[in-house]
């Protein structure tokens, strides 16, 4: 703590101890001060600007150090003051007290909750930064809350110093003049009971009901403001409750949610129904990780005691099966399945043309070339993302693949180079590695997985090499060209270049959100800085009919994040006036299907050491797994992110066998606020890789026991054994209490 805080720790500290000691609470009774109102009236005539002084200063020092006695100071103001004056010097004075409570507890106490408590605390001032004036504007209007509790629980939060000062002054204002008012008319007060009346109290609860409906006013004035050019496009009826554009999984969960609620749906697609995750992302890319897993498991039969195994494929026959494996599951996204839930189907490119209109240019079906328009309640927007190929100099001349075009491939290219090295650029390497090109990674960043922790990533990485991977991270691709009839990239290391042939390029740098060809710009529907539709917490573009969802929406693009957010584009489209939802990203998951996997739930060492959120780490290393010793695969960890001294979950980060399954157990914990220790607590089944997690938890455990603690069991056990002197017994106890060294690091 430094001198500032301890500074204002212990003059907060002195007055509270002077306030009892000097039993100063006796001159703040409201019978004391009536019998000493003709007193301070005559001080106040003789002297009025030192007895005015006086009083603003003290009531500054009571409010600031949060002691009892405002109410009764403000009936002292009107005694001494009148109305206007006492007004005055009671608002400001309180004002500027309140504020120095807050701030005062924010420099006390915030850094320590933000440790504890960062993820909970960043919701709270996120809500606070959009709505924050409201609602502490409601809280200053009724008397019922402490305002002394509100002062010290809003310096936790992160808002503004100015903005609590003002909406204090204000919110305040309207309680100030009752209570001046009634002390204007000391000799009539009888008690602070009567004077907070159930009639007053309700009055003030109305207030306070009200800036909560003024913003809902305001929100309905500019969404009339926004729909005014529009206003004559409105239909006096409507075909439809809902259209969606696009799909893909969002789209097609929107969809289904709609049928379900028996609402008028239609679904517009201009490609495939399926979207990316069906026809050129999740499906095929995991029935090729499979087919290459099981090559790269056949070369390493000798450490299963298989005296050789050999494997004789096709390239053309897996990419044969990796088209089965999406025939066998377009059924579950089909248009014939989703018609019969009640789901209008159209194939065409839909732009919005109004609020309210989307006008569809049918590419199929009975009119393909010709438009149809629709008019619809609502517009849930889910058109998906494409991979980004960034525009280095050659790369068109070279000619490049993606995660989208990769798959009409009949030819395994003997030498191929991945740029990028994030999930689909590793997830990839790695298959064509073990199918047998010659893969060279190249990575901008100093590793590749960069949104996990190094450790992490190292453990990735050394496997790649193992496997005949060359890994070029930290390499800047510069240019491409074609030089003596082969393709080269030129990538800039270390200041030096460094110059490699192939033969396919696959680039798999990231995804951009679809947000061009369908409406948005005539309409201005905004674009954020992460290029995905502007969205706020339910999901409404700046038009509240309007929605996003998925991969168009951000901020990730991840299937299960498609459907999760689709539920809440649905929902508060089709209920809107009457219900809605805010979108809750606080427990996301993910994966990705290496060799090992990496899978991932909230925080991980980088983020938090980033976000300034303290946290304790426990990790149980995997080649201690009976499990995965037995299964040959005793490679990788649990490392699990705790608060200091307890175990609610920041998050978990698994690497190793199936780790997208394990992640599971910590997700339900996490979602449903179970402590690591609950896992222990729970039987798994033996031998298993999920008994990892439970272990993971026992290690957080033992790391909890003290060497005091472990110090003192020792001599307990003896003590026992030998029927020994109570006082031996008890002369260990202080290491109970006070020895808080672990015994050994967590994990």
């Amino acid at each position: 703590m430094n001198k500032t805080r301890w500074l204002i720790a212990v003059l907060g500290a002195a007055l509270f101890a002077a306030y009892l000691v000097l039993d100063l609470g006796k001159y703040l009774d409201l019978a004391f001060l009536k019998s000493q109102q003709q007193a301070l009236e005559g001080l106040y005539r003789s002297n009025p600007l030192a007895v005015a002084g006086s009083f603003f200063l003290a009531y500054v020092l009571l409010t600031a150090a949060s002691i009892p006695g405002a109410a009764v100071m403000t009936l002292l103001a009107g005694a001494l003051f009148g109305l206007a004056w006492g007004t005055l010097l009671v608002s400001f004075a309180s004002s500027i007290g309140a504020t120095l409570a807050f701030l005062a507890s924010r420099l006390l106490f915030r850094d320590v909750v933000k440790a504890r408590f960062g993820s909970q605390l960043a919701a709270i001032d996120a809500g606070l930064a959009r709505d924050g004036a409201y609602f502490l504007f409601a809280l200053r209007l009724v008397p019922a809350f402490p305002f002394f509790l509100i002062n010290l629980l809003m310096g936790l939060t992160g808002m503004r110093s100015l903005t609590f000062y003002w909406v204090s002054q204000l919110g305040m204002l309207a309680g100030t003049l009752v209570y001046v008012n009634a002390g204007t008319q000391l000799a009539r007060v009888e008690s602070l009971a009567g004077l907070a009346s159930p009639v007053l109290l309700g009055s003030f609860l109305l207030l306070g009901v009200f800036p909560l409906a003024a913003h809902k006013c305001v929100d309905a004035m500019r969404a009339h403001r926004i729909y005014a050019p529009w206003a004559h496009r409105r239909p006096r009826r409507f075909e439809r409750n809902l259209v969606v554009i696009g799909a893909g999984s969002a789209g097609l969960v929107s969809a289904y949610i709609a049928a379900t609620v028996k609402a008028g749906v239609t679904l517009v697609e201009k490609h495939r129904m399926g979207g990316d995750c069906l026809n050129t992302g999740c499906v095929p890319s995991k029935a090729l990780i499979r087919s290459a897993r099981i090559v790269a498991q056949a070369r390493r039969g000798r450490e299963y005691g298989l005296t050789s195994v050999a494997v004789e494929f096709s390239f053309a026959d897996i990419m044969d099966r990796v088209r089965r494996v999406i025939a066998a599951i377009e059924p579950h996204d089909s248009a014939e399945r989703y018609a019969a839930l009640g789901v209008e189907c159209l194939p065409g490119e839909a732009r919005i043309v109004s609020p309210w209109e989307v006008e569809v240019r049918m590419t199929g079906g009975g009119t393909p070339g010709g438009t149809r328009r629709i008019t619809t309640r609502a517009i849930v927007i889910a058109a998906g993302a494409r991979p980004f190929v960034p525009p280095i100099p050659g790369i068109d001349e070279v000619g490049c693949l993606t995660s989208g075009t990769l798959w009409d491939l009949r030819e395994l290219p003997a030498r191929l180079v991945v740029l990028g090295g994030g999930p689909i650029g590793c997830e990839l390497a790695q298959c064509f590695a073990r199918l047998g090109s010659q893969v060279s990674q190249v990575e901008m960043l100093p590793r590749l997985l960069a949104r996990e922790d190094p450790d992490v990533s190292a453990l990735v990485e050394a496997r790649f090499r193992a496997e005949g991977i060359d890994v070029l991270t930290g390499h800047r691709a510069l240019r491409f060209a074609v030089e003596a009839g082969e393709k080269v990239i030129y990538a800039e290391h270390d200041g030096r270049e460094k110059r490699i042939v192939f033969d396919v390029l696959l680039c798999a740098v990231g995804r951009v959100a679809n947000t061009e060809g369908y409406g948005l710009e005539e309409l201005g529907i905004g674009i954020n800085k992460m290029r995905c539709v502007e969205s706020d917490a339910f999901m409404r573009t700046s038009y509240p009919n309007i929605l996003v969802c998925g991969d168009a929406a951000g901020p990730y693009q991840f299937t299960h994040t498609a459907a999760h957010t689709a539920w809440y584009a649905a929902i508060n489209g089709l209920f809107g006036p009457f219900y809605s939802a805010r979108a809750d990203f606080s427990v996301i998951p993910w994966a990705t299907f290496t060799e090992p996997e990496v899978a991932r739930v909230g925080l991980n060492e980088t983020e938090a050491t980033e976000r300034g959120i303290a946290f304790e780490v426990t990790r149980y290393d995997l080649a201690d797994l009976d499990r995965a010793i037995a299964d040959g695969e005793a490679c990788g960890m649990v490392k699990v992110l705790t608060v200091p001294d307890s175990d609610r979950i920041l998050g978990a980060t698994i690497a190793g066998e199936h780790a997208g399954e394990l992640i599971g157990e910590f997700v339900t914990a996490m979602r449903n606020r179970l402590g690591l220790y609950k896992l222990l607590g729970t039987i798994h089944i033996y031998p298993t890789l999920m008994e990892a997690n439970k272990n993971a938890a026992g290690a957080r455990r033992r790391a909890q026991v003290t060497v005091g603690q472990r110090e003192f069991l020792a001599v307990l056990h003896a003590w026992r054994r030998s029927d020994g002197s109570l006082l031996q017994l008890v002369r260990h106890l202080p290491a109970l209490v006070t020895d808080r060294r672990k015994a050994h690091p967590a994990g």
